[in-house]
């Protein structure tokens, strides 16, 4: 007998925890169906295919949001309304008689969207403060800010499923899909200059023509590329000294030479005579006159 009871407990043990299951999954939509306001919540579980991993777990908490509300993030791609909701899916009980019994302190909250493994810088996680008597919800992620307020328990099945009114959506940072600005305009390649016309191109003017440097005062000119002609220094007249030999003396020339040695003497000694001839017609004269 003692047998038989102990099997038999564990058997409705057995058909209590999948019940509480099934329960689980059916209560979610059979609740935000009761309630008008929350229909775009509930669309939205059954478009990201969320019910079935919520039913998944026995005790959990819904912060559910208007339809006012949540219009704010309905623009955004699936997978971000999925990541976003299942931050919203505590993996614990709370309803308003467990809240009201919160000392004023802060409690972190396991969510959904922790147990996927994607959560980075505790965005898997929330944030649930108590103020003044007010509860507010909020990213676990440093500095986020706590301005989701608790507003009211909507259903409430104790130590299985909670549903809350929370007054905005939470969204924690990093779960966003990255947007990349857009990229930047191709650069326009500037085109190559058009070779100028050389009956176009405007000259020196005279002033800067008298003004300009000369090339040899440029200081970039390269001795090897210009090469420097020496100054003339003689005329096409002058005779080479050292590059090329004296053409050796000719019979002709030594007669030349000769010639011209022995013209003074000629000419000294033709003055002489005459000189001679003179006196003597002198002398010849005065003797006349005697």
């Amino acid at each position: 007998m003692g047998l038989n009871a102990a099997s038999l407990s564990l058997l409705s043990l057995t058909i209590l925890l999948v019940f509480s299951k099934v329960v689980t999954a059916n209560n979610i939509t059979l609740a935000f169906a009761k309630y008008s306001k929350f229909s775009t919540m509930s669309n939205l579980f059954i478009k990201t295919k969320l019910i079935v991993p919520i039913s998944k777990y026995q005790t959990i908490t819904v912060l559910a949001v208007s339809n006012d509300a949540i219009s704010s993030i309905t623009n955004r791609s699936e997978v971000e309304l999925r990541n976003i909701l299942m931050t919203h899916i505590v993996l614990d009980y709370y309803d308003e008689l467990k809240l009201q019994g919160i000392r004023e302190k802060s409690i972190m909250l396991t969510t959904l969207y922790q147990t996927t493994g994607l959560g980075e810088e505790m965005n898997g996680f929330l944030n649930l403060s108590k103020s003044e008597g007010r509860v507010y919800f909020g990213s676990e992620v440093k500095n986020s800010p706590l301005n989701a307020e608790y507003v009211s328990t909507v259903y409430h099945n104790p130590f299985n499923l909670s549903i809350i009114q929370i007054s905005m959506p939470i969204v924690a940072p990093g779960l966003s899909l990255a947007i990349f600005p857009p990229p930047p305009p191709p650069v326009p390649v500037a085109p190559s200059p058009t070779p100028m016309d050389a009956s176009v191109v405007p000259g020196p003017s005279p002033m800067n023509a008298a003004t300009a440097p000369g090339p040899a005062a440029d200081d970039n000119s390269s001795d090897s590329a210009v090469p420097k002609t020496p100054p003339a220094t003689a005329t096409a007249t002058d005779t080479p000294e050292a590059d090329s030999p004296a053409p050796a003396p000719s019979a002709d020339n030594e007669k030349i030479e000769a010639a011209d040695k022995a013209k003074p003497s000629s000419s000294a000694s033709k003055a002489g005579s005459s000189f001679d001839v003179i006196l003597l017609l002198a002398f010849l004269a005065s003797f006349a006159g005697f």
